[in-house]
């Protein structure tokens, strides 16, 4: 039987959960979470954007990828500049 160790990330989210475990508080943890991760992309692209790695072109051929598919057959899923 495999066992599965949580990350120190998930257990402190597990410790934020355990004092409230309303629905709107979920919604609430959620919610920052989520503007968190935008901010992080939006800086990370407008790096790439400053660097010339990213441009107008790469973007509209992005659009029509399927990234899923193309990063396992290039082996590139998860490859960070």
């Amino acid at each position: 039987m495999k066992t599965n160790v949580l990350t120190p990330t998930q257990q402190h989210l597990l410790k934020l959960f355990s004092f409230n475990d309303s629905d709107e508080y979920a919604l609430e943890v959620q919610e920052v979470l989520t503007r968190h991760f935008q901010e992080r992309l939006d800086k990370e692209a407008d790096r790439l954007w400053d660097k010339g790695i990213l441009d107008q072109k790469r973007l509209d051929e992005i659009r029509t990828e399927d990234l899923h598919k193309t990063g396992k057959e290039h082996g590139t899923a998860g490859t960070r500049h």
